[in-house]
């Protein structure tokens, strides 16, 4: 197809930096039917590009037909034939009507990536946010590089050949083809203008992700260029891609956005709070491909997201391989960062690059965060989980198990499962061709270092249908993560022959509000009807059977005798503020037709998140008469004097209630967990927000309480608005209120998040987030 010609400033001009000399020459502009060879800018109306196919969501799939016109190769790794206009003239740039060419050796003069980031290579693979000067791609899908030679490039001759290496991988030579095949590598001959020449160059939708040096081979040997990086990432626009979506806002949402949700607390008072992901942030990309090279995965190993994520999840922790993030439940954090007072991925992951060795410290929600990252800068769809009430099955027997003495008092010594008020992990989203078919699609990771599989602190990918139904069978990890939502908690009494006996069993113990942001929006989406069947269903108590089957477990019955007439519900206030006194109440109902008199003992206990707990600080025993089907309730108040003292990072306390009923002999045995509210920070902003223009934000916190806070600081950052920062403030006396105030630049356009914590040696857990709409 013939080009139409006309005069303007040259596109190599305003392309290609190389060839930037400033005269004014002609620029082939397509007439009907074509836009110069050159991506379009995320097209969403179906239209082809080179050797693919964007769908109506922007995701690419290779193998469509050729952009008609420009100088193509015809296969075999040469740059081949002349291609004639429609009237059997020569194009433009062909060799036809021009003064012959001169021979010799083609040598290669310099090589332009095209890679700014307000350009379309940048834009079209959806990395035009990263804080990075080299080009960053996606796999399977093309991208273009301008090549300049010391003289005119004939296509009929010469011989150019594209060669990219990752690390000391054997080299991947790239070659000419007519048509890119479907997730293959390819390299296409876009246009030539005198010396130069614009090149199509698609990688493969297998490609192992990381950070490649590109070099070109021409007759006269091999141009190469240090500063030549290309970065590869996974692609989930490209349809043969491990991880492809098929949803445009889920890829916005779990590869694209930079601010997540993550929820805490306990089921009946869930908190929530901002984090900054950072995945685009400058030098997280490379934080995230060092983090794959300490974690020894082959080149070969490094295109598939099964084992990329499994990696993932070992290494964020620091267990076994001086990982990410060291753990720490201690409360005692005098060496490091308390886990609260993280707002952000962004410090960690830079930290860790810098230094080589682990930070500290992190709980699950710092561990899951920190994937999260990864996840997303590595191109891999993920989000961050939040289970309540999540059980730590420490011995594989896929129930959660509660030991009492005679007396039904708890025996803390043999507790060594637990129930987490929450705990969190990831969903990452491929395809599982090691598995049967129908597996494919959300799978769970962990990151918190909870127990080993196969002798390495990591757990996962695990598809979640296959824990949804039991299918403990399925690799990788499916046990431990089944237990995790739907485990039956068990309680046992010792005898007097010193052996346990079941006394009673609770199935809708735990997996509770599994919760994870919605897309688009800040709203709390719960999930648990991915991860389980609906509480006391059919196909709920199945699952649980399949489990234990496929475990070797028999199922948690007690015996019928054991059953009793006699129900026991607690209860806690909702949202006590710091500094307030908490009433508790139990309820005991009879649902005999006799007389009931129960003996009940209550204790409470600070508790870490985890479900482990100190010591009881208060105890209280009671009796309580029952009439035939009589309800009565019981109060117990914690005052704030008999708690200020214990509290540990999270605010949360559990109560521990048993009992017996004398004239039955029924066990009773309930354990209840409720905390307290911190107070949130408030944030304004001055000014207009603009890219370039500094603005001011003060951020303001009250002291509820009347005694003062030692050692006060905040941490402050913003993705494309202000890089984590620390502010020490000092001690705040009781019931002042304190404000810092914060000036930055905007980096980036669009709407943003500033987020801000406050921690103290008596105080964490106290956030704060605003949005800014930065104009450009």
């Amino acid at each position: 197809m013939a080009r139409y010609v006309e005069r303007k400033k040259s596109w190599w001009l305003t392309c290609c930096s190389c060839c930037s000399r400033g005269e004014d020459v002609e620029d082939y502009v397509r007439g009907p039917g074509g836009t110069g060879g050159r991506p379009s800018d995320r097209p969403t109306d179906g239209s082809y590009s080179p050797g693919g196919e964007y769908g109506p969501g922007g995701e690419y799939t290779p193998g469509g037909e050729r952009i008609p016109g420009g100088n193509r190769a015809t296969g075999g790794g040469t740059i081949g034939e002349n291609h004639e206009g429609a009237n059997g003239t020569s194009e433009p740039g062909s060799n036809g009507n021009l003064p012959p060419m001169p021979t010799g050796n083609l040598q290669v003069q310099s090589v332009d990536l095209l890679k700014s980031r307000g350009g379309e290579n940048r834009r079209s693979h959806h990395t035009d946010e990263y804080e990075c000067d080299e080009l960053i791609v996606r796999r399977g899908q093309p991208f273009q590089i301008c090549v300049t030679f010391q003289r005119p490039f004939n296509p009929k001759s010469d011989q150019v050949c594209v060669i990219l290496q990752l690390g000391n991988s054997q080299p991947i030579n790239v070659p000419f083809v007519s048509e890119f095949d479907v997730g293959g590598w390819g390299c296409q001959v876009a246009e030539t203008s005198g010396q130069n020449i614009l090149l199509w160059v698609n990688t493969s939708a297998q490609a192992a992700v990381g950070k490649y040096q590109l070099s070109v081979r021409s007759g006269a040997g091999t141009y190469n260029d240090s500063k030549l990086k290309v970065y590869i990432l996974f692609n989930a626009w490209c349809r043969t891609d491990a991880v492809f979506m098929d949803n445009e806002p889920w890829r916005q949402e779990y590869v694209l956005n930079e601010i997540g949700r993550i929820y805490y607390g306990t089921e009946h008072q869930i908190g929530e709070r901002s984090w900054n992901y950072g995945q685009f942030n400058e030098g997280v990309i490379d934080s995230v491909f060092y983090i794959l090279d300490r974690g020894g995965i082959s080149p070969a190993s490094r295109g598939d997201p099964i084992t990329v994520t499994r990696v993932i999840s070992a290494m964020v922790n620091s267990m076994d391989d001086n990982g990410v993030v060291a753990g720490s439940w201690s409360g005692e954090y005098a060496d490091g960062v308390n886990p609260v007072a993280w707002v952000g991925s962004v410090d960690i992951l830079l930290k860790y690059h810098q230094t080589g060795t682990p930070v500290k410290y992190g709980q699950c929600w710092v561990f899951a965060a920190v994937t999260t990252t990864v996840l997303r800068c590595l191109g891999i769809p993920g989000r961050t989980i939040t289970n309540f009430a999540s059980a730590h099955d420490t011995d594989g027997n896929l129930t959660f198990d509660v030991y009492f003495d005679e007396n039904m008092k708890p025996l803390e010594d043999k507790n060594s499962d637990s129930v987490w008020n929450y705990h969190c992990w990831n969903d990452c989203w491929m395809t599982r061709p090691d598995l049967p078919a129908g597996y494919s699609g959300w799978q769970a990771i962990d990151a918190t270092p909870q127990e080993t599989s196969n002798g390495i602190y990591c757990c996962g990918p695990s598809p979640v249908l296959a824990i949804k139904n039991g299918l403990v069978n399925i690799k990788y990890d499916t046990p431990f993560i089944f237990a995790e939502v739907n485990s039956d908690k068990v309680f046992y009494q010792r005898t007097s022959n010193g052996k346990f006996k079941k006394v009673h069993v609770e199935e809708r113990a735990v997996g509770h509000c599994i919760s994870t942001k919605a897309v688009g929006s800040n709203a709390r989406e719960d999930i648990t009807y991915l991860y389980k069947h609906p509480e006391g269903s059919a196909e709920e108590r199945k699952a649980v059977q399949t489990a234990a089957e496929y475990g070797g477990k028999s199922l948690a019955e007690v015996d019928a005798e054991d059953t009793g007439d006699i129900s026991l519900t607690v209860e806690s206030q909702d949202g006590v503020s710091m500094g307030s006194d908490i009433n508790v109440r139990i309820t005991l109902r009879n649902g005999s037709g006799s007389r009931r008199t129960v003996s009940l003992s209550m204790a409470v206990a600070v508790m870490y998140y985890n479900g482990v707990c100190k010591e009881s600080f208060k105890n209280e025993e009671c009796s309580v008469l029952l009439n035939p089907g009589e309800a009565k309730s019981v109060g117990m108040k914690v005052a704030y004097s008999e708690y200020r003292t214990q509290l540990v990072d999270q605010s949360a306390m559990m109560l521990t209630v048993s009992g017996i009923v004398k004239e039955s002999g029924q066990k009773l045995a309930k354990q209840h967990t409720f905390r307290i509210r911190t107070p949130d920070l408030i944030i304004k902003v001055h000014g207009e927000a603009c890219v370039g223009q500094q603005i001011v934000a003060e951020i303001i916190f009250q002291n509820p309480l009347q005694t003062t806070l030692h050692n006060g600081c905040f941490h402050v950052e913003g993705p494309g608005l202000q890089r984590p920062k620390v502010v020490q403030v000092g001690d705040v006396g009781p019931l002042k209120t304190i404000s810092i105030t914060e000036r930055f630049t905007p980096r980036r356009c669009g709407r943003r998040q500033l987020m801000a914590s406050f921690e103290s040696n008596e105080m964490s857990l106290v956030h704060g987030v605003t949005d800014i709409d930065v104009q450009e």
